[in-house]
């Protein structure tokens, strides 16, 4: 169970602080929600504390995830299906699996789609709403501004490291922890950066 003060993940929405918890009578029905206070917008989400497991509410990740998410971003766009239809169904599924490595790879295959050759209006929304999602996590974890952590995605993308990358080809659900030491040699060598 969650508490005031958790930084929390709402698949589909974003990451935002628990703000306080209230009961609020619904159609005659009173049922408990958390009240979360997102860093984009100065928005609050209403969360339903008795969904929470069957929608995928998980704790935001800590600042050992951040070198992981850096290479996802400079590595290569992932196979994607042609058909526009398919590859909006396969990065939906992505999203909303709630996974930070898989909304970020969702977000660099359709920022590298878009300067190749454009995206149709539904994949420009879903690249918008993914980068939301993701922005809102980043800020949480490193304690930049939104639009701080947005140049610093757009940059990540431009820069495509062959040594420094992961990409689709190595199953991101798949790819080893990075060791303790190299994640804080990493931590030390992007702290610059972020």
């Amino acid at each position: 169970m969650f508490n005031i003060g958790d930084r929390i993940v709402y698949p589909m929405h974003g990451a935002g602080v628990i703000v306080d918890i209230e009961k609020v009578e619904i159609l005659g029905k009173i049922r408990e929600y958390f009240i979360m206070k997102m860093p984009i917008g100065d928005m609050k989400v209403m969360v339903p504390v008795d969904s929470i497991e069957e929608v995928g509410v998980r704790q935001v990740v800590d600042e050992g995830a951040m070198p992981r998410i850096i290479k996802i971003l400079r590595g290569n766009k992932g196979a994607m299906p042609q058909n526009w239809n398919r590859r909006y169904r396969a990065n939906m599924d992505r999203i909303r699996s709630g996974d930070i490595y898989e909304i970020t790879a969702v977000v660099r295959n359709l920022m590298i789609l878009d300067k190749e050759k454009g995206l149709s209006t539904g994949e420009r929304k879903m690249l918008n709403n993914a980068k939301q999602m993701l922005v809102s996590e980043m800020v949480l974890v490193c304690g930049m501004e939104v639009e701080e952590t947005e140049e610093f995605i757009a940059e990540s993308v431009e820069i495509f490291d062959e040594e420094d990358s992961i990409d689709d080809d190595e199953s991101i659900s798949d790819v080893e922890s990075i060791s303790d030491d190299e994640s804080t040699n990493e931590h030390k060598e992007n702290s610059s950066i972020i």
